[in-house]
């Protein structure tokens, strides 16, 4: 059966119809699809390399990590503990005064000690005039400084020769926490 001329014509038109649906309609819904689907592709690659290097680097974290509790470890040992100001200031004393001794050098003099508070610590300076007949116990005196736990920093050194005996004067400086001495002072009112 042979196609007429309008049959033609109304088939023709019909799939230039088709064909503009499809343009507008369907292939702009398909074009969406897939870029929503490449768009979801990338989130996922993206997440993925995010979750990869998190996990290189949770290596690197903990190494950080466990250098930090170290760390802190080191310096808590650093900080002078006690019940009240007074007591951390004797202990201070104390420290200074068995290392004098320890480097056979002699105290002339002990001053009172000073405190400054700032920031929830306590800084605590203590003042001492020695003597001694030979240098190198002033050395000694310093390395053991150097090396004291709970730390004592110096602050302040001088020394002067005469004849054969040597003078001076040091100035040292410890650490507290004072957030813990007011509660430790407000139990001890009671």
């Amino acid at each position: 059966m042979p196609i007429s001329k309008r049959e033609k014509n109304i088939l023709l038109l019909a799939g230039l119809v088709a064909a503009i649906f499809i343009v507008t309609r369907i292939f702009p819904a398909i074009q969406s699809f897939y870029g929503d689907r490449q768009a979801a592709i990338d989130d996922v690659l993206l997440g993925s390399a995010q979750e990869m290097r998190l996990v290189e680097n949770a290596e690197s974290w903990q190494a950080r990590r466990e250098n930090v509790e170290v760390e802190r470890a080191n310096l808590a040992q650093q900080v002078f503990t006690g019940a009240t100001v007074p007591l951390i200031e004797a202990s201070i004393q104390s420290n200074l005064a068995q290392f004098a001794r320890d480097a056979n050098i002699d105290r002339a003099s002990t001053r009172l000690a000073e405190r400054l508070e700032a920031g929830g610590w306590l800084l605590i300076s203590q003042e001492m005039s020695f003597r001694t007949d030979d240098a190198a116990n002033t050395l000694r005196l310093l390395e053991a400084l150097s090396n004291s736990f709970p730390r004592l920093y110096v602050k302040d050194f001088s020394l002067n020769r005469n004849r054969n005996l040597f003078t001076g004067e040091i100035t040292v400086v410890g650490f507290a926490r004072s957030g813990q001495l007011q509660t430790n002072n407000a139990q001890a009112r009671r």
